[in-house]
């Protein structure tokens, strides 16, 4: 019998991060994959990143995992999403080649020391009063280990729906993992069921592209890694446009009239999809009064054999998915290579979880990825790479690596899914970070740099990169704070030299760069100290400058939120004592039995009268203890 540190069970992107992150911090770690080719597979759109999807796989990257290295070997697109909005709310998006992504991937995997990847299927968990000891697989084999990660993404009793026809597999084509669940329930935890599904594929000798809108990459791409010469990747690296088609009242009407065979409404799906990811039947249902949906044609490799029509997510019937394609734009020759499909799969109860993703119920056993209710390659990365850290570190006897809201979206999706759990597939968007002006892209490596460092995920060169960027930054600002101006006859020239209003009273530069017709070419007039630093360095600085007022005023938000973090809810207290709360609420705190106020603050429903209520009883107990010890 083979025994390990650590176990991780699923070859995703979860399992991948988790892997690797423990490996690396010098435990011997196995990685059970059903099919050891498929590791790092890209199951759905042959895409890394999005609105802030991006902002994931930069702090992934920067704490020391390999999505953004990954995505860099393999990307074929880049874009920045939201350009032309504010830098909060802008999302890194590339397009891969997936072959390439995959072999990356597994390459890592099998080149990495203290890490064996294994091909089977685990069916049980192995356990010892109230702890897991290792797992056993299809072919009876046991394996020990002192932690366990499960990330089985839709594999967990996986079954695939294309019209009528139901096949037992986690993903099409192979097989599902149809006892690991039972295992889990045995065990006490909360397992339910959620639907997702992916979209067709189409050979592209058979699109005529030139009906479609081209979509090309950015002129000068961004890599994804902080570790990535951004010079030589923005020389070098060579891109594929994607394509922009539409559904008509064609596409729609073959749709509608064929909801009666439409697996999402005839009943045989019985688990809930994503909300913000809808298949198209779903979207013709409830949106039918617009006259048409985007489509985006993305090349799946840099060979561009292969198209994924984005936006045509579907488990209609292939004859079906054949007409709705061909009564598209510039699809109507179109071969369908492989179909569309949707899959049900089980899944955990995320608030069955600690914030170091192990079971609260069962010792030494972590959940990562879709197991945890998520959808997304992102976001199942960045749980997988916190699991693998954690576990790792638990068995160190140190504590576990949680990273706050205002300190990182990791931090962000971990807290929203073990303290309000979901019942729907979860997904990140950057309005769900509250202190999104403090968590931008491309501040992750000087924000969590010093957490992978101190792992020995960041190298010393690298994370001395980092800090000279912040240095840099911050001495930019430093001039920018120190420097201040008054009306003089010279000052008011120069102003309106440069298309600037006028001023009448003292200003500091930060105010006028706040200006929004501030651009980077007059602030370099304004402090050609400036132009030491390379344009990447200046543009943070500037981004810095313009949101300085609104960063002080998140700040001033997070010092009041460190206080409730301080405030403890006594052990055993009585919500229902609490007059003013309503029914639901006390069942939230019972259920969550919330540590602090803020733990409290972030359930789901909670409003901020109900914590103030809260913390005046709080207050009232402590007094009504002091008063009986007297």
């Amino acid at each position: 019998m083979l025994e390990y540190d650590i176990i991780v069970v699923g070859g995703g992107h979860a399992g991948i991060e988790a892997s690797l992150a423990a490996a690396r911090m010098g435990k011997k770690t196995l990685l059970v994959s059903i099919l050891a080719e498929q590791v790092g597979a890209t199951s759905c759109n042959p895409a890394i990143g999005g609105l802030a999807k991006g902002h994931l796989v930069r702090e992934i990257d920067a704490i020391g995992g390999e999505m953004g290295l990954l995505t860099d070997e393999a990307g074929i697109q880049y874009r920045i999403l939201n350009a032309a909005k504010g830098p909060a709310v802008r999302g890194s998006r590339a397009q891969i080649d997936m072959d390439r992504y995959r072999l990356a991937a597994r390459n890592r995997i099998l080149n990495t020391p203290n890490l064996d990847l294994l091909q089977e299927t685990v069916e049980a968990l192995l356990h010892d009063g109230g702890r897991v000891t290792g797992v056993r697989t299809h072919l009876l084999n046991e394996y020990r280990a002192k932690r366990v990660i499960l990330t089985t993404g839709t594999f967990l009793k996986g079954v695939v729906h294309i019209g009528e026809v139901k096949q037992t597999a986690g993903r099409f084509g192979e097989f599902s993992a149809e006892n690991l669940s039972d295992s889990l329930r045995a065990l006490g935890l909360n397992v339910g069921r959620l639907k997702t599904g992916t979209c067709p594929r189409v050979d592209s000798k058979t699109i005529d592209f030139s009906v479609m809108e081209e979509q090309p990459g950015d002129e000068l791409p961004s890599p994804f890694s902080f570790r990535t010469d951004r010079k030589t990747f923005a020389r070098e690296k060579k891109q594929l446009p994607c394509y922009i088609a539409y559904t008509n009242e064609e596409t729609h009407g073959i749709i509608e009239g064929n909801f009666h065979r439409a697996p999402l409404f005839t009943g045989q799906i019985e688990g809930i999809g994503p909300r913000y990811c809808p298949s198209i039947e779903d979207k013709i249902n409830r949106f039918r009064d617009k006259e048409r949906h985007h489509l985006f044609i993305e090349p799946q490799t840099a060979d561009n054999t292969e198209c994924y029509i984005n936006g045509m997510s579907t488990s209609l019937p292939p004859d079906v998915q054949q007409q709705m394609v061909h009564s598209v734009r510039g699809m109507e020759n179109a071969k369908i290579v492989r179909y569309g499909y949707a899959i049900e799969y089980d899944y955990v109860d995320p608030t069955e979880l600690k914030h170091s993703l192990e079971t609260k119920k069962v010792a030494h056993l972590y959940l990562a990825g879709q197991i945890n209710g998520t959808t997304g390659y992102e976001e199942a990365a960045a749980q997988g790479l916190m699991a693998g850290i954690n576990a790792a570190l638990s068995l160190e006897e140190k504590d576990p690596l949680v990273l706050r809201r205002d300190e990182a979206y990791i931090g962000v999706l971990i807290d929203d899914l073990v303290t309000k759990g979901t019942k729907e597939p979860y997904r990140m968007f950057t309005s769900r970070a509250e202190y999104r002006l403090l968590l931008r892209e491309e501040t992750a490596d000087i924000r969590l740099g010093k957490y992978g460092h101190a792992l020995g995920l960041i190298d010393d060169e690298t994370f001395a990169r980092f800090e000279s960027k912040r240095r840099r930054i911050e001495e930019g600002m430093a001039l920018i704070n120190r420097t201040v101006y008054t009306p003089t006859k010279e000052f008011l020239a120069f102003l309106e030299r440069i298309g600037e209003e006028r001023i009448n009273d003292r200003i500091g530069a930060g105010q006028l760069i706040a200006r929004k017709s501030f651009t980077m070419e007059k602030m370099l007039e304004l402090l050609p100290e400036l132009e030491k630093y390379d344009p990447y360095i200046r543009e943070q600085i500037m981004i810095e400058a313009k949101y300085a007022r609104y960063v002080q005023k998140q700040l001033e938000e997070i010092e009041k939120m460190k206080k409730n973090i301080a405030i403890k809810i006594p052990d055993g207290f009585d919500f229902a004592s609490v007059k003013g709360l309503s029914n639901e609420i006390v069942e939230k705190f019972r259920t969550f039995n919330p540590p602090t106020l803020q733990a409290a603050s972030q359930i789901s429903g909670v409003t901020p009268a109900a914590i103030e209520i809260l913390h005046i009883y709080i207050k009232m107990a402590e007094k009504q203890k002091k008063k009986q010890k007297a």
